[in-house]
């Protein structure tokens, strides 16, 4: 019985991990109930679904490691109405297949914008100009890679000049100490 439960308890996980992780449409909430506890009755199943779901949420919104993890196991089997530590090692190795592409959907659902895919770039020299000066002058051409993971990517092309890398590289530079005196460095 204990064997039936465990696989149970495993099937809920990933069938949650299913719908609030990985967006799939096609697993539904009265189809888990349905396949993994079809004699338990509805309001047990919504109890147990709530219950599972908050301990999962709280182990993927705290991106848990694995001693973090032990540690909130036993405090959930000690509390009174917890889990048992059948269920608590069954969140073990829910976690341990799951942990990488759950935090990497996370990731993925908390950008609003375009990300960063990919940075090119290179240095030629100008062979054609309206202005004689400015033949074979170095040239930096810039190529960034911008999209979502869900969509296809968009190219921006940049040619900046010495002048304008060196402004982009002070830039970048303040960027980075505003960086610095926000983290916390040890």
């Amino acid at each position: 019985m204990a064997e039936q439960s465990s696989k149970s308890l495993s099937g809920l996980l990933g069938g949650l991990a299913q719908i609030g992780y990985y967006q799939s449409s096609g697993i539904t909430e009265q189809m888990l109930k349905d396949e993994l506890y079809p004699e338990l009755p509805q309001q047990d199943f919504k109890i147990q679904l709530e219950k599972m779901g908050g301990i999962l949420r709280s182990i993927a919104s705290a991106d848990m490691d694995f001693n973090q993890l032990e540690a909130f196991l036993t405090a959930q089997t000690k509390k009174q109405k917890g889990i048992t530590l059948e269920q608590a090692e069954v969140f073990t190795k829910f976690w341990k297949a799951h942990k990488v592409k759950i935090r990497e959907s996370l990731i993925n659902q908390s950008k609003w914008e375009n990300c960063l895919r990919n940075l090119s770039w290179r240095v030629d020299l100008k062979s054609q100009s309206r202005y004689l000066d400015q033949l074979n002058t170095p040239v930096a051409i810039v190529e960034l890679e911008l999209g979502k993971s869900d969509q296809e990517s968009e190219f921006l092309c940049l040619e900046l000049d010495e002048t304008k890398v060196n402004q982009l590289l002070k830039k970048l530079t303040e960027i980075e100490e505003s960086i610095g005196t926000l983290s916390y460095t040890n």
